[in-house]
């Protein structure tokens, strides 16, 4: 790969960390003001917001998706990687691609499954908080797990060649 290339690749990369940081910054952020407003509102006035709870709770699972997406990006998910530590390192590097494939299949397959859930709700009507459309509200499901896939599938094919991420 030459140099604008590589440096083109590296920008993208920067960018798509920092917006991915970003929605994780202004979630967590919303999610902790949205919600102590709430318990401020029911304890000390007896009052509330009626829409925060679902709020919450779909902030929670952008939240959760966006979490996913980091970790995936980092290399940072949960693994009970015990067995695999003690294989000498070619047998290693095929484990890890067949737990990346894995992966990559189950959460391109929720992907897949995810787009005809977001499909059905657009299809019904469906609305959330309100007068929200829920598609536009779900809509991280199939980004999500997508993204997932994608990170996957290149770890699969980075560890295959036997490169660093």
């Amino acid at each position: 790969m030459n140099a604008p290339q590589a440096r083109w690749l590296q920008t993208a990369e920067r960018w798509g960390r920092w917006v991915e940081n970003a929605l994780l910054f202004f979630l967590l952020s919303g999610l902790i003001l949205l919600a102590s407003t709430q318990i401020l509102l029911r304890n000390v006035f007896s009052m509330g917001l009626p829409w925060s709870d679902g709020a919450v709770r779909l902030m929670v699972l952008w939240l959760a998706l966006a979490g996913g997406i980091a970790a995936s990006r980092d290399r940072k998910q949960i693994a009970i990687d015990v067995v695999t530590r003690l294989l000498p390192g070619r047998i290693k590097r095929v484990t890890a691609v067949i737990a990346h494939l894995f992966t990559a299949t189950v959460t391109g397959l929720l992907a897949w499954h995810s787009v005809r859930f977001v499909y059905d709700s657009y299809s019904f009507g469906d609305t959330l908080l309100g007068d929200w459309t829920a598609w536009i509200l779900q809509v991280i499901l199939p980004i999500g797990f997508a993204a997932i896939s994608y990170r996957y599938l290149l770890q699969a094919l980075q560890e295959l060649v036997g490169s660093e991420p």
